[in-house]
């Protein structure tokens, strides 16, 4: 046999090689490699010795084509049968047909781009507990409001700085009574056209607690960009809304979005650690009236109950009817002053649409502040 004879022959096995070993698929091509090398045994009758060791060897290729990719690119947990790794020194006929690779159902671990939904799923170990689910049980929601003095009495020259502060308002709500009520705030009106919230188009994902800790996970954030003290009473409005939700006001509340912290919520709050509840006097409304209700239908002798932090225990109110102008006015106490506490009043009134609004008297300028209001159509 001479050396020119032998380097054709090889020459024609490196390209068979190579052309096999292209057309691998990881999934199908192995077993038909397999049985075109079976048949180039049996239909060969020249160099028997020499075509046998080069089917084999082809097929060793084929198989060391097939790990290559499965360990590149789909390398899984129910795949370690068949993708430990090649051997060099395996032959076709050495590979068993029940470990033919196939393809996996199982997800790749090699280093891909996260899908979306992965990327911002919340991590299991920072779920917590979720709130147990509920039935037709009433939760506060709180809201935001100007306070501005929108009636100087007379002789007074300044009005006082308008000022954003929450308003509580009750919601019967079934399911997980604290994601029920964030829903509301991002996503309803009030029933108060007073009232309103910064944290429209907001998505929440789930409410949960642990280590004392409530986690407010959120789909989406809201995108405003606030002043740093408006920004910071609107996310007083979701811990009091959440804390009022759980009856748990002692509990500190992390704001996340697909499970990770630290966005600037509103531009301004840090939210890389959990928020505390703010003390009342600093972001909740000084009046609200709590009864009747906004739009509410009542008899003519109706009862005003509303909170106050008055200075001196007191609470000023007037009444207008909206079609004959007729006016009410007075004040009432609360039981203590400069601490939130109920008061209440009495009002006669004639049939018609009523404004009925309670506020305070500043003592630095006799402006009115802090004014809640509510109408109601007295039959």
């Amino acid at each position: 046999m001479s050396d020119h004879s032998n380097d054709s022959f090889d020459e024609l096995m490196r390209r068979a090689m190579h052309e096999e070993a292209d057309r691998v698929e990881p999934t199908d091509s192995l077993p038909e490699i397999q049985a075109r090398a079976r048949a180039q045994r049996r239909t060969t009758s020249r160099r028997p010795w020499v075509l046998t060791a080069g089917a084999a060897v082809v097929g060793t290729a084929a198989v060391i084509g097939a790990f290559t990719v499965l360990d590149n690119n789909t390398n899984t947990a129910g795949d370690s049968g068949v993708a430990a790794g090649p051997s060099t020194s395996a032959s076709a006929s050495a590979l068993p047909s029940s470990t033919t690779p196939q393809a996996s159902t199982e997800p790749s671990q090699a280093p891909t781009e996260p899908p979306t939904a992965q990327a911002t799923s919340v991590p299991k170990d920072r779920r917590g507990t979720p709130e147990p689910m509920v039935k037709g049980t009433l939760v506060p929601v709180y809201w935001l409001g100007d306070k501005t003095a929108i009636t100087p009495t007379p002789g007074a020259t300044t009005k006082a700085t308008p000022k954003v502060r929450l308003y509580r308002t009750w919601a019967k709500v079934s399911g997980r009574p604290a994601v029920e009520a964030v829903r509301i705030m991002t996503s309803k009106q009030s029933g108060d056209p007073d009232y309103y919230s910064l944290w429209r188009g907001a998505e929440v994902n789930t409410v949960t607690r642990s280590d004392g800790t409530v986690t407010v996970d959120f789909k989406r954030l809201p995108t405003a960009k606030l002043d740093p003290e408006t920004a910071d009473v609107a996310a007083q409005q979701l811990i009091y809304t959440v804390q009022g939700a759980l009856d748990d006001s002692s509990q500190q509340v992390r704001i996340t979005q697909g499970g990770e912290a630290g966005a600037r919520l509103f531009g301004q709050v840090d939210t890389s650690t959990p928020l505390s509840r703010a003390q009342a006097a600093n972001v909740q409304a000084l009046v609200w009236i709590t009864s009747p209700a906004q739009g509410q239908l009542t008899k003519s002798m109706v009862t005003v109950e509303g909170t106050a932090a008055a200075y001196e225990a007191t609470v000023n109110y007037e009444a207008m009817n909206l079609k004959t102008r007729e006016v009410r006015k007075g004040y009432t106490n609360t039981k203590e002053g400069q601490k939130f506490t109920p008061f209440t009043f009495n009002l006669k009134l004639t049939p018609g649409p009523w404004q009925i609004e309670a506020f305070l008297i500043s003592p630095a300028d006799g402006s009115t502040t802090d004014v809640d209001s509510k109408t109601i159509e007295v039959r």
